[in-house]
């Protein structure tokens, strides 16, 4: 789906995702430690590389991974990078639009996102894919830098008896021109400590959903899901973003010591 394209997500576009997380050709190696792997690949559409992570977890089902990755009360404990997240509303049970909001490691700018989720089931593979759209109720705002994120994506399968394996991969522009370092953090330190987080995260999932509304997964029971229908003709752009800010230059920014994302990942 294209930016701003409003639509419940069809077989092609979940082909699509497969496609980007199981095919290498063009892709650069990273990071390789053990059962992750990072690449990076150039784009057309944006000078910021795409990025794709594969990992394995011998200890998290599939199911058990899917519930933490969509759990938004959950991740709000986990998720040390999120600064803000709600739902807008529904096309059907299997795609919604939301708000996202990202810290970025100081002195860099805060990014945010408007966003339509799409996810399958199929029995033998999970995928969620998303990318930005636009909506009334949210224009840019101040203090955040409106980032673009052409397509992310996920895909978890069965891996061994009781264990998953991980794709992800992210075409994203952030806007502005990003420092060398911060590039080298995302693939290099970031994606690999969020593996671990993320791993961390799904160990505890089960003993806190117990106490946290243990039958509520809309995200398996479309009878629970209480979103308003999203009216698609509210999906336009209302604002734009600042000049100062599409182009914002942060690439001279200097890494603030102490304050990185090893520090955001020790919360």
């Amino acid at each position: 789906m294209d930016v701003g394209e409003v639509r419940v997500a069809d077989d092609g576009d979940f082909e699509r995702l497969r496609k980007l997380t199981d095919e290498h050709d063009g892709w650069k190696v990273e990071y390789e430690k053990r059962d992750t792997k990072v690449w990076t690949k150039g784009t057309e559409q944006t000078q910021f590389k795409m990025i794709k992570l594969h990992t394995v977890y011998e200890d998290v089902s599939p199911s058990l991974l899917f519930d933490v990755l969509m759990d938004p009360l959950y991740r709000k404990k986990w998720d040390v990078h999120m600064l803000d997240s709600y739902d807008i509303g529904c096309l059907n049970p299997n795609n919604d639009v939301g708000y996202y909001a990202v810290r970025s490691p100081p002195p860099l700018r805060n990014r945010d996102f408007v966003l339509q989720r799409s996810w399958l089931e199929t029995g033998k593979e999970i995928l969620i894919i998303n990318h930005s759209v636009f909506h009334q109720s949210v224009p840019p705002k101040k203090g955040f830098i409106r980032a673009t994120s052409y397509l992310t994506g996920i895909v978890v399968r069965p891996s061994g008896r009781s264990g998953c394996s991980l794709s992800y991969v992210t075409q994203c522009d952030p806007k502005g021109a990003l420092p060398a370092w911060f590039v080298n953090k995302l693939t290099k330190i970031f994606a690999p400590k969020m593996v671990k987080k993320l791993h961390k995260a799904c160990l505890g999932y089960t003993t806190w959903k117990a106490s946290h509304q243990p039958g509520l997964k809309p995200w398996l029971h479309p009878d629970q899901v209480i979103l308003p229908k999203l009216d698609v003709s509210s999906c336009v752009s209302v604002g734009q973003l600042d000049a100062a800010d599409e182009n914002l230059d942060e690439s001279l920014l200097q890494e603030q010591e102490g304050s990185d994302f090893c520090e955001l990942d020790n919360a």
